[in-house]
């Protein structure tokens, strides 16, 4: 096996997600595959829930119920595709409550970095060279070619709010993603 390694998404009984996860975790360090089978994970966001009498509370829910992300080794195929060991493969097919691999046939095809980074599966480390004030060239398809004026930074949401002056002649406040943006030096 090669030191890449790739999230896959495994379909779950209604239910078992939880169960899923740690039972893959359990066979893969009882059959000592810690080095193929590196990590799972369950998204989930927090939400805040108001009930009938008006209460809030704070509830953690999962993003994609009935799924499970399972980040396995892998090697390149003979056509240079991402392809997992024999073992990884049954031991997610072969755990009880998941029915398998999401994929064509139940074969496992790889999450993409930006499906990775959109389900929350894994957080991008953007580093920040600017700070609220500054001036910054807007590095997004949308608004690339502008600038504008730092507003507020998000970096937990990985998010910065932006003012656009030159669109359409007035200040537009756009919210990007950090790193769609990078400070002006002069």
């Amino acid at each position: 096996m090669s030191n890449d390694s790739r999230w896959y998404v495994v379909h779950t009984f209604s239910g078992y997600e939880n169960k899923v996860a740690s039972n893959i975790l359990k066979v893969a360090e009882n059959r000592r595959m810690q080095d193929e089978i590196l990590e799972v994970k369950i998204p989930t966001e927090t939400v805040i829930e108001v009930k009938e009498d008006g209460k809030t509370r704070e509830v953690e829910r999962k993003i994609l119920p009935s799924y499970v992300m399972v980040k396995i080794a892998t090697s390149l195929d003979e056509d240079g595709m991402p392809k997992i060991s024999d073992e990884a493969w049954l031991v997610v097919r072969n755990t009880r409550g998941s029915t398998g691999f999401v994929g064509p046939e139940g074969k496992p095809i790889p999450l993409t970095d930006d499906e990775v980074y959109r389900l929350g599966v894994e957080k991008k480390v953007v580093e920040v060279k600017y700070k609220v004030g500054d001036t910054v060239n807007i590095t997004d398809e949308i608004f690339e070619g502008f600038t504008g004026k730092v507003e507020e930074i998000d970096v937990d949401n990985n998010k910065v709010k932006v003012t656009v002056s030159a669109l359409f002649g007035k200040e537009t406040l756009v919210e990007l993603e950090l790193d769609q943006v990078e400070l002006i030096t002069d």
